[in-house]
């Protein structure tokens, strides 16, 4: 089914508990992660979406109840000189996720079919091979066991322009803003022709896309840990992990059980 981004602009509120919800999730979040320790998994979360979409957001309610040893999270920038001198996938090679590992990534290689693609930074030659290389580069990852889940946070231009004239109002968010939020502002449209076209290409069977509706931030982060919950959930073993006898009996002698 083609994905239109204009089917997830409702903005409607969470029905529930926010904060019953919210601890709810993160407690799967967290046994996803044992899970992951336990039987020798690794996954990506991958996110897209407008600047002030939420990202940050739901990231932050991810990672809140998980164990920092096993997990990292990549805010992807311009690549530096010398990741300019390889191809534009040697970056994120780089930055896999190990065995037992989460690896989350604020934004990622769709750089290459989206910023690249408007702001000219690739030759059309290359942003159109980009689609190929980006499906094979995840066949790969699913292929050698690896979980992946992409998600694209959507907001409307109402919605986009009322958060980032809030960040420019206080001094303590303006951190979060700068110029290039509104040359990207400007270029909506061709972001737009380049998302439809990202969709259309890379919407693949091994790597799905879900679009979250990211007007109403407590709805969003409620969705997005949903989804995430929900799909690792189907491919992670969640099975209890078996207690070696050695050790048990070692440990007991140790703690006077026996």
């Amino acid at each position: 089914m083609a994905i239109n981004l204009s089917d997830h602009e409702a903005g409607a509120k969470h029905k529930g508990d926010y904060d019953r919800d919210i601890a709810a999730l993160q407690a799967r979040l967290e046994r996803l992660q044992a899970a992951h320790i336990a039987h020798d998994q690794r996954s990506i979360i991958l996110f897209e979406g407008w600047d002030a979409a939420g990202k940050g957001g739901i990231i932050k309610r991810l990672t809140a109840e998980l164990d920092p040893r096993y997990f990292d999270v990549w805010p992807i920038s311009a690549p530096t000189p010398e990741e300019k001198a390889r191809h534009f996938l040697w970056r994120f090679w780089n930055r896999l996720p190990g065995t037992r590992e989460i690896g989350v990534f604020d934004r990622s290689w769709y750089g290459r079919v989206l910023v690249e693609r408007v702001e000219g930074y690739a030759s059309e030659a290359d942003w159109r091979r980009g689609y190929d290389e980006i499906n094979e580069f995840e066949a790969q990852l699913t292929g050698s066991g690896t979980h992946l889940v992409k998600l694209f946070v959507h907001i409307t231009q109402a919605e986009q322009d009322k958060r980032l004239a809030e960040r420019l109002d206080d001094p303590w968010k303006r951190w979060k803003t700068g110029p290039d939020d509104y040359r990207n502002r400007a270029k909506r449209p061709e972001y737009l022709a380049a998302l439809a076209d990202m969709f259309a290409q890379t919407d693949t069977r091994w790597a799905p896309w879900a679009v979250i509706d990211g007007n109403n931030k407590k709805a969003a982060r409620i969705a997005a840990l949903t989804h995430i919950a929900d799909t690792l959930e189907r491919k992670v073993p969640m099975t209890e992990p078996k207690l070696d006898p050695e050790f048990a009996k070692m440990a007991n002698a140790a703690l006077g059980r026996l």
